[in-house]
């Protein structure tokens, strides 16, 4: 049972009677009448059980999007229903209106739509709806809350897809014209063209040049059929929210916008999530299957609260690929003492691979480092400034043993990745 404003408001009104007689008798007269209109309120509401609800959801939607969930209320009972529905979606899932007010008369169909806009990546559920159903005077209420269980999965945004245009045209460009500079093994011959002011002589073709009477220069492209393994680190310092957003999600972004770009090239991806144990794995994909599987698998992913086991990373690379590939770490390194697993396994994997570290910063840091007004200011500074030399530290420290260095804000790391595996390609190291 559950009380209306109307009912508060109809015993608040019993102080009129007792100052107009002045006589508290009056005061439980009024009660008396107000308790018998409530119950009979109460008695002549529709019961809420005698509702049968139906829900339509929407498919997989991005994290941001709007869409509109359908909840279907049918009447089985005699009386005509008037309530208040409740739909319990979990507030991440910004549920509007939260509450709706329908009118079921008997026998008969109705429907509400919700508005789901979530802010928050993976299984949002809702597993039970409140019904409150008012008499025709509407003082009190039956409620009741029935299991009705439904969910929508947030997929992960893919908001840098937008950087994508512009390093396809730069892959097109590699695939012809600057790709002349890569030479010897990791080539592939592409066609014939003039020779112009500034091509390697050595990519001149001698016996085309005698047939034609004029210089012609081979082209190359990459080689195709590359592999790259991204490996997302989803331990406990993935967690942290950088610009409001977690280091994960922020992975997550840098490795749709990679596997997008490197499939496109003719490489073959795969995706491992780890902390202890594979929390989730996309292997033998290509294509628009690739992503589709990446975005399956990272929807439900969220960190986990413990620390990341590095030692086991080398063995999870040779169970995915036995030839040389593109290792991609994305994890945190602006902790000297968290990135020690890191640096102990990377000379097992600069050996066999070409092994380049993703880590999202705070730019909150290096504004830290440049307001020095008063003696807080300063202080803070200090601390920004310490934590740049930890990261310098640590990627110094990566460089030396062999491997390379990919950091930026989390709305600059996708596409600085996605600039240094071109750089890669360029370089004939892939």
């Amino acid at each position: 049972m559950a009380l209306s404003g109307r009912f508060v408001v109809l015993v608040a009104l019993g102080i009129v009677p007792v100052v107009v007689f002045d006589d508290p008798a009056a005061l439980y007269i009024w009660l008396g009448f107000v308790a018998v209109l409530a119950v009979t309120d109460l008695l002549l509401a529709a019961s809420p059980r005698r509702i049968t609800l139906e829900r339509v959801l929407p498919g997989p939607v991005r994290l941001g999007e709007r869409v509109e969930s359908t909840l279907y209320l049918t009447n089985t009972g005699r009386r005509r229903m008037r309530a208040i529905v409740r739909d319990g979606w979990p507030p991440s899932a910004v549920a509007t209106p939260s509450r709706q007010r329908v009118t079921v008369p008997a026998a008969e169909r109705r429907s509400i739509v919700t508005a789901l806009t979530p802010f928050r990546r993976g299984e949002r559920r809702s597993a039970h709806v409140t019904l409150r159903s008012f008499g025709p005077l509407g003082l009190l209420a039956r409620q009741a809350s029935i299991v009705v269980p439904g969910s929508i999965m947030v997929l992960p945004p893919f908001t840098s897809r937008k950087h994508l245009p512009s390093r396809l045209a730069r892959l097109r460009e590699l695939d012809g014209a600057t790709s002349v500079m890569v030479r010897g093994q990791g080539t592939e011959f592409d066609s014939l063209r003039d020779y112009v002011r500034g091509d390697d002589v050595r990519s001149i073709d001698w016996r085309a040049t005698a047939r034609r009477s004029d210089l012609v220069v081979r082209t190359w492209r990459p080689e195709r059929d590359r592999r790259v393994v991204i490996v997302v680190d989803s331990g406990r310092t993935s967690a942290a929210r950088i610009d409001n957003e977690p280091r994960i999600d922020t992975a997550f972004e840098s490795a749709l916008l990679l596997a997008a770009l490197a499939s496109k090239a003719g490489d073959r991806v795969d995706l491992v999530v780890f902390d202890r144990r594979v929390r989730g794995r996309v292997q033998g994909a290509s294509g628009p299957e690739l992503l589709n599987r990446m975005v399956g698998a990272m929807a439900p992913i969220e960190p986990e609260l413990i620390e990341m086991d590095w030692s086991a990373i080398p063995g999870l690379v040779r169970s995915v690929t036995s030839q040389r590939a593109l290792v991609v770490l994305a994890t945190s390194i602006d902790a000297p003492g968290a990135s020690r697993g890191l640096l102990s396994v990377l000379p097992q994997l600069t050996r066999r691979h070409t092994v380049l570290v993703s880590s999202v910063v705070d730019p909150t840091v290096l504004d830290l480092t440049k307001q020095r007004g008063d003696s807080t200011e300063v202080y803070r500074a200090a601390a920004g400034e310490r934590a740049l030399l930890d990261l310098a530290r640590v990627s110094a420290a990566i460089r030396q043993l062999g491997g390379d260095v990919v950091t930026g804000a989390p709305a600059d790391l996708p596409p600085a990745l996605a600039d240094r595996y071109i750089a890669l390609k360029a370089a004939g190291r892939l």
